[in-house]
């Protein structure tokens, strides 16, 4: 047995480290090929260079184009194809999707938005200026003006808002071979035909059909017998991430979205899901953190913006720890009396802010994968408050131990030396209680704070790392200093 494991982590290091050196092979090519473009642009090779574009990954291109000088781009851009050109913009950042429309004509800013994807055409419209979005509206067809328009009524980060109306919708009536047939006509500018969407003559959504049963069902099979009925949905008016997560939970390719008269307008698909999880994981660590989220990437966001995106809640984080120091202050007899008290500061606020950090992000990571609602919120409390004890008592025993064979050592000798009141004991259990009750009382706020912040409508994350420490720390001194005026009558 010990063999056949010796061998299976043998191999999984083996695996580990092919898979890392062929993600260092392809960086490394990347690279190459990024010079070897720059190289033909140097020496005006446009035709070679244009070709070899036209054979990369769209998305490959859009990472090129990010490492090209501003300037450069909106003439580097002139040089791709038309069948890549909106794949390509359609990968780029505002920034960058700005310069280039600056340099277009109104001919060649048409022929973009109409080959774009329309959701990712209003996408692209929501980040411009007012200035650029002009100037594309009144170039588009009225059938894109209008349907841009809808996508971008819907509420900012809700599922209309990420949806595509590029979709497969057959009838119920239909015959296989009617249904394959009308796919073949349609499908070339479609999202994706992997799956259908049934509809009524209102657009009412009744099932969806996957194209694998189309293919290996019988040509005279009505769509009717061979749909999905009841199918998984989302509303237009629904969050964003409630539709992701519905993607990943039901392992679906594409979610249908609907109105509020169950009428189909949409899907959001499953790279479009990929996306939103990602951003909302993002926001969720930079709010964590105690940053303003930034739909920018690092090094495209300057400084003082980032500046602006952190100052607030350093401010606030500051000014809430004057209360630490109004309780400090209240017990600064205290402190002069029994001047070691004050070394164990750091360590029973560090030891409370970590308890409280655990579970708030467990917490935070539970609710945001739907995996506890408020109705478990005693069910959670239970849980947390169990686990408290239990790490609380641990760290208390091994804090006692510590601080006697430890602390009063070698870090207090200076301090008693100086004629401070010597009670190892005393204060070793004082510090050591204080322990047990912070990381009690951390663990019952990581859990209460998020939760709370969740049932009026806040994100969870907003009740993160620095505002439970800072909140923490205030009731660890209050606690300290309540049990050592017990212990020690002062």
């Amino acid at each position: 047995m010990e063999d056949f494991d010796k061998d299976q982590k043998e191999k999984v290091e083996i695996e580990e480290e092919e898979f890392e050196g062929a993600e260092e092979q392809r960086e490394e090519e990347m690279e190459s090929r990024f010079d070897e473009l720059n190289e033909l642009l140097d020496a005006r090779q446009f035709s070679k260079f244009a070709h070899e574009l036209g054979e990369m990954n769209p998305v490959d291109v859009a990472d090129f184009f990010s490492e090209l000088d501003n300037k450069r781009i909106p003439a580097v851009f002139k040089l791709l194809g038309k069948d890549i050109a909106a794949e390509v913009f359609a990968e780029l950042d505002s920034d960058m999707q700005k310069y280039i429309i600056e340099a277009m004509t109104d001919r060649e800013i048409t022929r973009i938005i109409e080959e774009l994807a329309l959701d990712d055409a209003a996408e692209t419209i929501s980040e411009l200026p007012a200035n650029i979005v002009t100037r594309i509206m009144k170039n588009v067809t009225p059938e894109t003006r209008k349907e841009i328009n809808r996508y971008l009524s819907y509420p900012e980060g809700s599922a209309g808002s990420e949806m595509t109306a590029e979709f497969v919708n057959l009838r119920a009536e239909m015959t296989v071979a009617q249904a394959i047939e009308y796919i073949r006509k349609t499908g070339v500018d479609k999202e994706t035909v992997y799956y259908a969407y049934v509809t009524d003559e209102r657009r009412v959504l009744q099932g969806t059909v996957s194209f694998k049963d189309l293919l290996f069902s019988r040509g005279d099979t009505l769509i009717k017998d061979l749909m999905t009925e009841d199918p998984i949905y989302a509303a237009t008016v629904d969050d964003r991430e409630y539709a992701a997560d519905t993607i990943a939970k039901y392992g679906l390719l594409a979610l249908p979205i609907v109105d509020k008269e169950m009428r189909l307008v949409g899907i959001v698909t499953v790279d479009d899901a990929i996306d939103v999880i990602n951003e909302e994981a993002t926001e969720d660590i930079e709010i964590m953190a105690g940053i303003t989220p930034t739909d920018k990437p690092y090094l495209k966001t300057g400084v003082f913006e980032t500046w602006k995106k952190r100052f607030p809640w350093l401010l606030i984080l500051m000014i809430a720890a004057v209360f630490s120091s109004m309780v400090i202050t209240h017990y600064e007899e205290a402190i002069g009396t029994y001047a070691i008290l004050a070394a164990f500061f750091p360590m029973l606020m560090n030891t409370g802010g970590n308890a409280g950090s655990q579970s708030s992000v467990a917490i935070i990571r539970a609710l945001s994968l739907d995996e506890i609602s408020m109705k478990n919120f005693f069910k959670v409390l239970w849980k947390e408050f169990r686990v408290s004890l239990l790490c609380a008592a641990c760290l208390s025993i091994v804090c006692f131990a510590k601080t006697m064979a430890i602390d009063f050592k070698f870090q207090a000798q200076e301090i008693l030396a100086n004629g401070a009141v010597q009670n190892n004991i005393a204060i070793a259990a004082i510090v050591s209680v204080t322990a047990f009750c912070a990381v009690v009382i951390a663990k019952v706020v990581g859990v209460i704070f998020p939760m709370a912040a969740k049932k009026i409508g806040l994100d969870p994350a907003v009740m993160a790392s620095p505002f439970i420490t800072t909140v923490v720390d205030i009731i660890t001194l209050v606690v300290y200093f309540a049990i050592a005026s017990l212990a020690l009558g002062i």
